[in-house]
């Protein structure tokens, strides 16, 4: 017949959606309108498909309307929370009827095969969320300072988290799966907390951490094969911006501790962080020395000094909240948000 492709070629698929899982794409800037319209595409040509690619773009109503006009084939909806990623992933969530929702940021591409990986692990009940790898797609070459075992200061995996899939405490939001009743029975992402501008607090993790408190012993598990490559821009590879985002670090996760614990400064949720210091950073010192001293790598005594100097940072952080009798959140509880602006935007 005509409309078969000729020999040479395979037949295109055409299975079905996934009708249990829809995707969730937090956006906030034009500078990454390229950027976004590749996450798109690498979403909706998962096999199977989504059943539904929601954009969800925080506060700024010159780019919902351009993701409207020029990306018919997603959902497009407004933050209707205060401005954040946190508030922006809700917004996404809330116009989703799907058993399982993905997240994934505007700056990623997701690999094939990822949403299928991402989701396999749900076929165990006990399992409330799941997390995938995160891989650098560099503008440019990696900076020979950089050391891999602070992948997470630019929002990749890092050197020394597990090869295999397996339980964990949290995973990111930045290539996550949730089971949505879980993830409504506790209010989502807390709003006020997280991701704002050039600030960055873990509002993944305390997420993580909260589903796992609330469903009972509900597992978290990282699944390294479901792959999302992300974007990291030149001024995201500068040592300026490595010791910020640092400093961050350590100031955000004793903001999440306090939060966890009712503002109090209990720190019993940080034993993933205290062993990551104890065992990964000594020893990607050490390497590091090594390189440089049998001359495998002129770089290696940089990139010692780099972890050094990131926890040095990140102790700074530390130090500077522990100090703050504020708890780090500008808005409500989770179970309490309630929207800014109502969004009756359709698909579109």
């Amino acid at each position: 017949p005509a409309d078969q492709p000729p020999p040479d070629q395979p037949a295109p698929d055409r299975s079905p959606p996934d009708r249990s899982v829809s995707v969730v794409i937090a956006t906030y800037t034009e500078r990454r309108w390229t950027e976004l319209t590749e996450t798109v595409r690498s979403a909706l040509t998962q096999q199977p498909s989504p059943a539904r690619v929601v954009v969800a773009v925080d506060h700024n109503e010159p780019l919902l309307a351009r993701v409207r006009a020029e990306l018919p084939q997603v959902h497009a909806v407004r933050n209707r929370y205060a401005r954040g990623a946190s508030g922006t992933r809700n917004s996404g969530v809330d116009v989703v009827d799907t058993e399982i929702v993905a997240f994934i940021d505007d700056d990623e591409v997701a690999s094939p095969g990822w949403l299928a990986r991402l989701t396999a692990a749900f076929t165990d009940p006990a399992v409330v969320g799941v997390g995938g790898s995160l891989v650098p797609i560099w503008s440019g070459r990696q900076p020979g300072w950089f050391p891999d075992e602070c992948g997470w200061a630019i929002g990749v995996s890092y050197r020394g988290m597990p090869t295999t899939s397996t339980v964990v405490r949290n995973v990111w939001s930045a290539n996550m799966a949730v089971r949505h009743e879980a993830f409504r029975s506790v209010g989502g992402f807390r709003v006020g907390f997280g991701k704002l501008a050039d600030r960055s607090r873990p509002e993944d993790t305390e997420l993580c951490i909260r589903m796992s408190a609330a469903v009972g012993g509900g597992r978290w598990m990282y699944v390294p094969d479901a792959v999302v490559g992300h974007h990291v821009p030149a001024d995201r590879m500068r040592f300026g911006f490595f010791l910020r985002r640092s400093y961050n670090e350590g100031y955000g996760k004793i903001e999440m501790a306090r939060l966890l614990r009712g503002g109090t400064d209990d720190t019993a949720q940080l034993d993933v962080e205290r062993d990551y210091v104890r065992r990964t950073l000594p020893r990607g010192i050490a390497r590091g020395l090594r390189q440089f001293v049998t001359g495998a790598d002129r770089c290696g005594a940089t990139r010692a000094s780099a972890i050094v100097a990131a926890m040095t940072a990140a102790a700074l952080g530390v130090a500077r909240a522990s100090l703050s009798t504020r708890v780090g959140t500008d808005g409500p509880a989770p179970a309490d948000r309630q929207p800014a602006v109502v969004d009756h935007g359709g698909a579109r």
